[in-house]
């Protein structure tokens, strides 16, 4: 039975708890420059040699999202799928039209709900589940779904399309519910390390929807059956998650890692202001003011949501905005020049124009947090340029989107409008959304990092959703 020290800390296997009597230090510390970390005594803290730790976050942060953007530039490959396998659509079946134009639309909302429910499991499950096993049975889960959806690929659909569809639908909200767990318990522990190891992490993400997409295009132009394209583009995503294993279980080797990751007692905090006293033998918990410790299993999340009120409304929001426009409204913007047979204006204007050229945007975005973080965490800019960005959705329904049955008026009809406007939504994306997740572990106690990534993964999510659906409404207005 742990006592109160003179810190007032308690520990956990994956967390630590203050105790309640405890004086609030977060808003005494400086956000950048400290690393709210304490060396145990006699303890001396390690450098990241060779910027191993850094590199493998960036790679796990990688394959956190390659599964997710793997499936949403397979664009042609599921409209190929969903056309009987044969032909195009003839528009006699009225709902086989209609999964098809709207299918992206559909593969966002099954991504995004099973992520928000997964969120919530996690949280419950961070001192109950160690963060290994969340983290290994994810990427294990991942794994084996791509090797279905790598067998089906070659599985003639054209008797079951609508049963592929549902089983393109299950998978997908597997792959996202397993890639949001692994996101979440990877995020939440590079809170108890400096931030420039979350940047890494965040940064991997938004390099993994880049190299999908660099991938989508190689396979485009080096093949002209789109299903040896998706072979191919499943495979890449299969090996790069079994790499996520490997580096996984690398990473505790390093004496960086060991020395942030050092193992702690099981959690307990103190009910009462008063000195604990002596345990009587089986007793659990006393009533509160008896000053007896408590065996807590969840996190604290009443200080968690008050301290990240702010920086979750604009997680929310950033991430709204972002999935309202992408995918489903941006990859529907056609060439102007579409009918000039150039493949550049058709068969490689998405992949370019919206796919590679946003997650390259993010990327960039992203990584220029590294070196500058403003405006900070409690600055009313933040939220003001998080609102701001809501402009860009009309600029996006203005472009030459197809089909579009209500909103008639095309005003920009360049092509050069959805390269500029992709560019603006991906780096705003990027450096916005990665200053709130960096801020959000480091404006809390050390003890609440971990529970705190998984919150702030919980607000991401829930702007996702909420963009996922307005997007698939937004849609038929059009």
């Amino acid at each position: 039975m742990a006592v109160a020290s003179e810190d007032n800390v308690y520990h956990s296997s994956n967390a630590t708890y203050r105790a309640l009597s405890s004086p609030r230090k977060a808003d005494q510390e400086a956000l950048l420059g400290k690393l709210l970390d304490y060396p145990a005594p006699g303890l001396q803290r390690p450098e990241d040699r060779f910027n191993g730790a850094y590199i493998i976050f960036f790679c796990l942060g990688i394959g956190g999202l390659l599964p997710w953007n793997f499936f949403v530039t397979a664009k042609e490959y599921w409209a190929f799928k969903l056309r009987n396998c044969s032909r195009l659509a003839s528009g006699r079946d009225s709902e086989d039209t209609d999964i098809l134009n709207y299918f992206e639309s559909y593969l966002a909302v099954a991504s995004t709900v099973p992520s928000l429910l997964c969120l919530v499991a996690n949280f419950l499950l961070v001192n109950r589940v160690p963060v290994n096993v969340r983290v290994l049975a994810s990427l294990s889960v991942s794994l084996a779904i791509f090797v279905v959806m790598i067998v089906l690929v070659k599985v003639d659909t054209s008797s079951w399309t609508r049963g592929f569809f549902g089983v393109t639908i299950a998978c997908m909200a597997i792959v996202s519910g397993s890639s949001t767990i692994f996101n979440s318990s990877v995020y939440g522990l590079t809170g108890s390390f400096p931030m420039r190891n979350a940047q890494a992490l965040i940064s991997g993400g938004a390099m993994g929807g880049t190299v999908s997409a660099v991938a989508s295009l190689v396979d485009l132009a080096a093949s002209s059956d789109v299903r040896d394209s998706a072979l191919a583009f499943f495979l890449t995503a299969a090996v790069f998650l079994g790499l996520c294993v490997w580096l996984y279980l690398l990473l505790p080797r390093l004496e960086y890692v060991r020395y942030y990751m050092r193992p702690v007692a099981p959690v307990h905090v103190v009910s009462g202001e008063d000195d604990p006293s002596q345990d009587t033998p089986g007793d659990s918990s006393v009533g509160p003011g008896s000053g007896v410790v408590h065996l807590v299993h969840t996190p604290p999340l009443g200080p968690i949501l008050k301290k990240t009120a702010g920086l979750g409304f604009c997680t929310v929001f950033l991430y709204f905005v972002t999935a309202l426009i992408f995918p489903a409204i941006s990859t529907n913007i056609q060439s102007t020049h579409k009918g000039t047979g150039s493949p550049w204006t058709s068969k490689f204007f998405v992949p370019l124009t919206v796919f590679l050229l946003f997650n390259f945007a993010d990327l960039c975005g992203r990584q220029v947090t590294a070196w500058i973080q403003v405006p900070g965490p409690r600055s009313k800019v933040l939220p003001g340029l998080a609102l701001l960005r809501v402009c860009l959705v009309p600029l996006f329904l203005l472009c030459n989107y197809q089909p579009r049955s209500h909103l008639t008026v095309v005003l920009f009809q360049s092509d050069i409008y959805p390269v500029l406007f992709t560019c603006l939504l991906g780096l705003s994306n990027g450096y916005l959304s990665t200053l709130v997740l960096i801020y959000g572990p480091k404006i809390v106690p050390r003890e609440l990092a971990e529970a705190t990534g998984v919150v702030m993964s919980f607000y991401m999510c829930v702007g996702l959703m909420l963009g996922s659906a307005c997007a698939a409404l937004l849609e038929h207005f059009i």
